[in-house]
Parts: structure tokens; sequence; C-alpha cells
């Protein structure tokens, strides 16, 4: 087995394991700031190297998941910044001022002839953002529950003549 300890051997480890990195940025669809998926990569693999025990396997499925794991990470991050700043006219981010989404559902489901506990589903659900999970446990029933309560709602919805004659 070769061994890894010793940080001038990174550069070589480096090295191999570019095309790795390429691969994984490839996979899971980064398609632009190229550059810096890329340093999260070589960051991640020198945290696989340094943590790296070979008594518990081969280097490189250890290397490849740790990479992964990184850019999956590092993806998510920049998607809940997105959600929070905007790029300015003037290049740079101001943090936004009004809200992403409306506070409240739209005018066409007040015709809509709904229950208030059904109502306050539908915000929770589409306003407040929150989880089908997060609501089971809120309302005390499971997520299948959970589930098929906003399948019926959604139907309901559906088959009104608001949701057809909404245009």
């Amino acid at each position: 087995m070769e061994d890894f300890i010793g940080t001038d051997k990174f550069k070589e480890v480096e090295e191999q394991y570019a095309p790795m990195i390429s691969a994984l940025i490839r996979k899971v669809n980064i398609y632009r700031d190229y550059e810096l998926y890329r340093q999260v990569g070589k960051v991640a693999l020198w945290q696989a190297w340094m943590r790296f025990d070979g008594e518990k396997g081969d280097f490189t499925p250890y290397a490849f998941r740790t990479v992964h794991g990184a850019l999956l990470d590092e993806l998510a991050r920049e998607g809940k910044y997105a959600k929070l700043f905007v790029l300015s006219e003037g290049g740079h981010f101001d943090e936004l001022e009004a809200p992403l989404r409306e506070e409240k559902l739209p005018e066409w489901i007040e015709s809509i002839d709904l229950k208030e506990k059904e109502r306050k589903l539908l915000k929770e659900l589409f306003v407040e953002d929150k989880a089908v999970k997060q609501l089971a446990e809120l309302y005390g029933i499971s997520v299948a529950g959970m589930k098929k309560k906003r399948a019926r709602l959604l139907e309901k919805i559906k088959d009104s003549d608001s949701f057809r004659n909404r245009d």
C-alpha cells in the first residue's frame, strides 16, 4: 500500500487525482465557477489524504467519496446563498430587501371553497415552505398521512373552476 503520509507527496497525489476531480465536477453538473469547485475538490482531496487510514481500505474510493461530498456540500451552500442574495447591476451582491416570494396565497385561491384548516395547510406548504415531515409532526399524523392530505387538497384546487379560469 502506498504511503500517503508526508506533505511532500501531496503534489503527486493532486496530479494523480486531478482527472477524478474533473470527472466529479462534470458528474454533479457544475457549469459555472469551475475553478472554485476545482479548488473545493483539491481541498477535499487534501483533507482525505491527511485523514486516510491505510488499514481501513484503499485511498481511491475514500478520496472519491470525500471529494464528491465536498462538491455537493458546496453546491448546497451556493444554493442557500443564491436564495438570499442577487447580483446587482454594479457587479456586487446586495441583500434582498423584499422576500423572494409573496407572503400570501394567490388571490384566485380565495374564490375556491376551502375550509380554514385547508387554507392554513396551503399557506404552510407553499408560502411558509414547511416540509411535509415537519407538518406531519405539527399535526400529529404520519408523513404518509400528510402527503395524502396535501394530495387531496391539491386535487380539490385542481378540480375547482377558479383553478381552470385563473388566467
